[in-house]
């Protein structure tokens, strides 16, 4: 009996290890080494006209190796890696006027890390690349705080400079046969660039390349300095609070920190002088900001700390709505303001009901004010009393948790959803959606208690007029 037992033990055992290596043979089937793929062009874009940088890089991958590939590696060096704030990819399918983009997943690769301590991104493809085969890839990516000004310090009648630090070849964990990279400055006075043979510079483009048969994490630095005085732009908190009502409006109020984050402003502030040469003197600075709106706001106010700031122009359509905003001063570097901004939305434009009976709120995630970095947004959703089962969706990463908030006749309080996200570009600003279930019987919860309050007040003061409380017969 023992020895039949002893047997079923040693046949399960090998049934399991057998399981298990067919699961590794054919997951491992599916992966790649960095050396079986090989990248057989490579253009890089990177447009430095703002202080954003967005890049644009376009590959075409072959699989030298015995087996399908199903991903490809991205390399960044850490400097990048750290202010990276979005990145997409995509399959391209067809040529110029034709071509197709089918987008990819990418998420941080589970290799360990690079030479010199260089990034790793993952980029599924829609179907394994066969032996021989070859694919075209489209990729995208965001940068912030990566433009540092040289000098530091700045007059009033000083332009500003920056320097941008990256490399003439592209960082990638294969060999690549041919690349080009072309770097866009925002205008043609550029001081200085690392010059790496071949590399132009006509008007505002710098191209560096073409380059052969570069191997793999292939990096050589360089700098280019280069005059940037376009807003630099910087919230460094933004606080909306979204507050819905279902008696037929939706109140929204955002709080801003916003900061100069180009070179620090040196010496004294002349403002004779700032508005009688614009051109020359304070061409870093900026005193106008362009705030894109919902369409059909209402009840729009922006004000600050003092009161009430009247610079401002609203411009309202059944498309779209801007207003233009000019801080009370103008912001030089370093200089920071707070303000607020708030307006009203009719209900039937962003609340909706989904096909299971939920309701959900749809709006957009990001900061509004056009071409700003935010280093920290936080979004507070608050759901009206009574409301159950809050869900988030949202197109990225979000960090969030749920509070409560007590308002007027409120009794249990209102769920409130707050969502945050550090290093918000433009391109953060996609719709999100809150589902929630609530009843409509919640709905004559205030009321009812207002007509209960006015009904025992009334009953009170009709007891109080027909008691006689006096001592005299």
């Amino acid at each position: 009996m023992e020895f039949f037992v002893a047997r079923s033990r040693l046949t399960l055992i090998f049934s399991l290890f057998f399981f298990l290596s067919l699961c590794f043979r054919s997951s491992s089937s599916l992966s790649s080494s960095p050396t079986d793929l090989k990248i057989l062009t490579a253009e890089r874009r990177i447009d430095l006209a703002s202080h954003i940088i967005r890049v644009v890089l376009t590959l075409k991958v072959q699989n030298d190796g015995a087996s399908p590939a199903s991903d490809v590696l991205l390399a960044f060096p850490p400097a990048h890696a750290k202010d990276l704030a979005l990145i997409h990819a995509a399959e391209v399918a067809g040529k110029k006027r034709k071509k197709t983009l089918h987008p990819l997943d990418v998420k941080t690769s589970n290799n360990a890390e690079g030479p010199n301590g260089a990034k790793l991104y993952s980029i599924s493809l829609r179907s394994p690349l066969s032996t021989g085969g070859s694919v075209s890839l489209e990729v995208s990516y965001v940068l912030t705080q990566s433009l540092e000004p040289f000098p530091v310090e700045i007059s009033q009648s000083e332009p500003q400079l920056v320097l941008y630090r990256d490399s003439a070849l592209i960082l990638s964990p294969y060999e690549i046969k041919q690349q080009t990279t072309v770097i866009r400055t925002p205008s043609t006075k550029v001081e200085s660039f690392t010059r790496v043979e071949p590399s132009t510079h006509l008007r505002t483009e710098l191209k560096y390349g073409p380059y052969e048969d570069q191997p793999a994490f292939s990096y050589t630095p360089i700098v280019v300095h280069f005059e940037n005085n376009n807003p630099f732009a910087v919230v460094e908190e933004l606080v909306r609070e979204i507050e819905i009502s279902h008696w037929g409006n939706l109140q929204v109020t955002e709080h801003y920190t916003l900061v100069h984050n180009g070179a620090r402003h040196k010496g004294g502030f002349s403002r004779v002088e700032y508005q009688s040469r614009p051109t020359y003197s304070g061409v870093a600075s900026f005193k106008h900001l362009l705030v894109k709106l919902p369409p059909r706001v209402h009840s729009v106010y922006y004000r600050d700390n003092i009161g009430n700031i009247s610079t401002s122009h609203l411009r309202t359509g059944y498309s779209k709505s801007e207003m233009e905003i000019e801080p009370r001063y103008p912001l030089l570097g370093g200089w920071k303001a707070t303000f607020v901004i708030g307006y009203g939305l009719p209900l039937e434009d962003v609340l909706f009901e989904s096909a299971d009976g939920k309701r959900y709120l749809n709006f957009s995630f990001g900061c509004p004010i056009a071409e700003t970095l935010v280093n920290k947004i936080t979004n507070k959703v608050v759901l009206p009393e009574g409301s159950k089962n809050p869900s988030v969706a949202v197109p990225f990463s979000v960090e969030q948790r749920a509070e409560t908030s007590y308002s007027y006749l409120d009794i249990v309080g209102r769920p409130v959803v707050v969502l945050e996200k550090e290093n918000v570009v433009p391109e953060h600003n996609s719709l999100f959606q809150v589902y929630y279930d609530f009843h409509p019987m919640f709905m004559l919860a205030e009321p009812l208690m207002l007509i209960s309050v006015f009904f025992f007040l009334f009953v009170a003061a009709l007891a109080y007029i027909h008691m006689d409380i006096s001592i005299r017969k």
